[in-house]
Protein backbone atom coordinates (compact mmCIF):
# COMPACT_ATOMS: atom_id res chain seq x y z
CA UNK A 1 0.00 0.00 0.00
CA UNK A 2 1.00 3.62 -1.20
CA UNK A 3 1.98 5.09 1.49
CA UNK A 4 0.48 9.30 1.55
CA UNK A 5 1.20 12.20 4.02
CA UNK A 6 -0.62 15.73 3.64
CA UNK A 7 0.57 18.75 4.46
CA UNK A 8 0.22 22.73 4.00
CA UNK A 9 -2.66 23.20 6.11
CA UNK A 10 -2.95 26.12 8.66
CA UNK A 11 -5.07 29.33 9.54
CA UNK A 12 -5.56 31.65 6.45
CA UNK A 13 -8.41 34.68 6.26
CA UNK A 14 -11.09 34.23 3.49
CA UNK A 15 -9.73 35.32 0.29
CA UNK A 16 -6.17 34.21 0.90
CA UNK A 17 -4.58 31.10 -0.57
CA UNK A 18 -3.01 27.52 0.78
CA UNK A 19 -1.27 24.80 -0.91
CA UNK A 20 -1.98 21.57 0.19
CA UNK A 21 0.63 18.73 -1.18
CA UNK A 22 0.01 15.18 -0.62
CA UNK A 23 3.59 13.00 -0.78
CA UNK A 24 3.31 9.54 -2.09
CA UNK A 25 5.84 6.73 -0.85
CA UNK A 26 5.89 5.31 -4.27
CA UNK A 27 6.11 6.27 -7.89
CA UNK A 28 3.09 4.28 -8.60
CA UNK A 29 0.96 6.85 -7.41
CA UNK A 30 2.19 8.95 -10.65
CA UNK A 31 -0.59 6.48 -12.63
CA UNK A 32 -2.85 6.20 -10.21
CA UNK A 33 -6.53 8.06 -10.02
CA UNK A 34 -6.50 10.40 -6.80
CA UNK A 35 -8.51 12.70 -5.30
CA UNK A 36 -8.45 14.91 -2.24
CA UNK A 37 -11.51 14.92 -0.30
CA UNK A 38 -12.53 17.12 3.28
CA UNK A 39 -14.10 15.95 6.33
CA UNK A 40 -15.85 18.93 8.33
CA UNK A 41 -17.54 18.63 11.69
CA UNK A 42 -20.94 17.21 11.52
CA UNK A 43 -20.79 17.53 7.37
CA UNK A 44 -20.77 14.35 4.95
CA UNK A 45 -17.30 13.45 3.94
CA UNK A 46 -16.69 15.63 0.30
CA UNK A 47 -14.60 14.99 -2.85
CA UNK A 48 -13.68 18.25 -3.29
CA UNK A 49 -11.20 17.21 -6.65
CA UNK A 50 -10.06 14.14 -8.17
CA UNK A 51 -7.90 13.01 -10.90
CA UNK A 52 -9.15 9.81 -13.16
CA UNK A 53 -6.00 7.77 -14.26
CA UNK A 54 -5.97 8.91 -17.57
CA UNK A 55 -5.55 12.55 -16.49
CA UNK A 56 -8.62 13.78 -16.55
CA UNK A 57 -9.62 16.09 -13.72
CA UNK A 58 -13.11 16.78 -12.03
CA UNK A 59 -13.88 18.96 -8.96
CA UNK A 60 -16.67 19.72 -6.95
CA UNK A 61 -18.58 22.43 -7.88
CA UNK A 62 -18.33 23.87 -3.79
CA UNK A 63 -14.83 24.43 -5.12
CA UNK A 64 -14.90 24.76 -8.90
CA UNK A 65 -12.91 27.70 -10.62
CA UNK A 66 -11.03 28.42 -6.92
CA UNK A 67 -8.91 24.80 -6.21
CA UNK A 68 -6.99 23.25 -8.61
CA UNK A 69 -5.47 19.99 -8.60
CA UNK A 70 -2.28 18.86 -10.04
CA UNK A 71 1.02 16.61 -10.02
CA UNK A 72 4.99 16.33 -9.77
CA UNK A 73 5.20 13.13 -10.88
CA UNK A 74 9.24 13.68 -10.47
CA UNK A 75 8.79 14.33 -6.71
CA UNK A 76 5.44 11.99 -6.61
CA UNK A 77 3.69 14.53 -5.07
CA UNK A 78 0.04 16.11 -5.33
CA UNK A 79 -0.99 19.50 -4.69
CA UNK A 80 -4.51 21.26 -4.23
CA UNK A 81 -4.25 25.12 -4.73
CA UNK A 82 -6.87 26.58 -2.87
CA UNK A 83 -7.65 29.95 -3.83
CA UNK A 84 -9.99 32.75 -2.77
CA UNK A 85 -10.76 30.55 0.19
CA UNK A 86 -14.35 30.51 2.25
CA UNK A 87 -15.12 29.77 5.97
CA UNK A 88 -16.82 27.14 4.70
CA UNK A 89 -13.50 25.59 3.01
CA UNK A 90 -12.76 24.70 6.98
CA UNK A 91 -12.32 21.13 7.31
CA UNK A 92 -9.63 17.98 7.34
CA UNK A 93 -8.29 18.00 3.69
CA UNK A 94 -7.26 13.95 2.82
CA UNK A 95 -5.68 12.67 -0.43
CA UNK A 96 -6.34 9.64 -1.35
CA UNK A 97 -5.25 6.85 -3.94
CA UNK A 98 -8.72 5.17 -3.60
CA UNK A 99 -6.99 2.52 -1.37
CA UNK A 100 -5.61 4.69 1.01
CA UNK A 101 -5.35 8.37 2.68
CA UNK A 102 -3.04 9.99 4.67
CA UNK A 103 -3.23 11.44 7.92
CA UNK A 104 -5.21 14.81 6.83
CA UNK A 105 -3.47 18.15 7.36
CA UNK A 106 -6.29 20.88 9.01
CA UNK A 107 -7.37 23.87 7.01
CA UNK A 108 -9.53 26.71 8.90
CA UNK A 109 -10.09 30.01 7.19
CA UNK A 110 -10.94 33.07 9.34
CA UNK A 111 -13.98 35.05 8.09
Amino acid sequence: QVQLVESGGGLVQAGGSLRLSCAASDSIFNVNAMGWYRQAPGKQRELVAAITSGGSINYADSVKGRFTLSRDNAKKTAYLQMNSVKPEDTAVYYCTDYKGKGQGTQVTVSS
